[in-house]
């Protein structure tokens, strides 16, 4: 659906995206994940024609972006700022935007009341947006993006700020879309929701492509295995146990933390009989045995060496 080929956008002497290529295929959720300044909302705007490219190319459901507004009419857009207006109604803010992507009539109604169904909002379509709270203000954001049905939605950290509630309202969202046939990239800074909504990631840093796949293949591919922890109550005990457990079989490093033991290991549960008879037979006495399995932050500081939120 979305094929970008070696954007580049420079700013001045800063080179913002440097060579970016990637894929959103139909009915999956792209994850577009960065560091604060990794470049991500500049690769959306040059994506979706509002910011000019200084290189590159775009294909949007087989048309060239560059081409005529067939390819932009595709997209639905939400941005990180919200594109509404506060002393509208809800719904009037709805038919605006349905209007500027060329909605009128029963369509233009029918979409209206389509939309403000999706985010959960038509019973309060009728009050002005500026008595929206902040997680209710976003799903109205969303809505905007959705009134044309797109096949290719853009959602640039849609749920910043917002409720436990809303928040579930707008995955639930994503969810039905990708389940019919919507193409979406997504951008976070919530490593939990890429690792529940997205199919593929996209880990950018430095304005380039530093790793892309699903979340076991990024796992598996950068060799981080599972971890576990040892707790223990007494000081000096964790360093006294690195000695005694680090020839186990399974075992492939071991250091110490404060009271806690940390191993290195690719057998996980497996290792723990062993583990702990050799604790035994050393004197020591854990008071906590944790298997870690290995997520998206561990890969994503071992690519960039920094935390999303950095």
């Amino acid at each position: 659906m979305l094929i970008a080929r070696g954007l580049r956008k420079r700013f001045g002497e800063r080179l913002a995206v440097d060579d970016l290529g990637f894929e959103v295929r139909r009915g999956e959720v792209y994850g577009l994940l960065g560091p604060n300044g990794a470049g991500k909302t500049t690769t959306i705007l040059m994506l979706c024609g509002v910011l000019p490219r200084d290189g590159g190319h775009v294909t949007i459901d087989g048309l060239d972006l560059d081409v005529g507004a067939a390819a932009r009419a595709r997209i639905g857009f939400a941005p990180q700022w919200l594109g509404l207006y506060l002393d509208m109604t809800g719904r009037e803010n709805l038919e605006f935007w349905g209007r500027m992507v060329g909605l009128e009539g029963a369509g233009l109604r029918r979409a209206v009341e389509d939309s403000l169904a999706a985010v959960g909002l038509a019973e309060r379509a009728r009050e002005l947006a500026a008595t929206y709270s902040g997680g209710m203000l976003r799903r109205l954001n969303l809505a905007s993006a959705i009134l044309h049905r797109p096949p290719l939605l853009v959602l640039d950290e849609p749920t910043v700020g917002v409720d436990p509630q809303s928040r579930n309202a707008i995955f639930e969202l994503v969810e039905r879309m990708r389940g019919e046939g919507t193409a979406i990239l997504y951008t976070t800074h919530y490593l939990e929701e890429a690792e529940r909504l997205c199919d593929r990631i996209g880990i950018i840093d430095a304005g380039r492509l530093c790793a892309e796949g699903t979340r076991g293949a990024l796992v598996a591919g950068l060799g981080v295995g599972r971890r576990v922890e040892v707790g223990f109550e007494g000081e000096g005990a964790a360093a006294a146990a690195v000695p005694a457990v680090s020839s186990l079989p399974g075992v492939e490093g071991a250091s110490a933390a404060g009271r806690t033991l940390q191993l290195a290991t690719r057998d996980g549960p497996a290792l723990l009989p062993s583990l702990l008879q050799a604790l035994v037979g050393a004197g020591l006495a854990p008071t906590r045995v944790e298997v870690v399995e290995p997520d998206l932050q561990e890969v994503f500081l071992r690519l960039t060496g920094k935390a999303l939120r950095d």
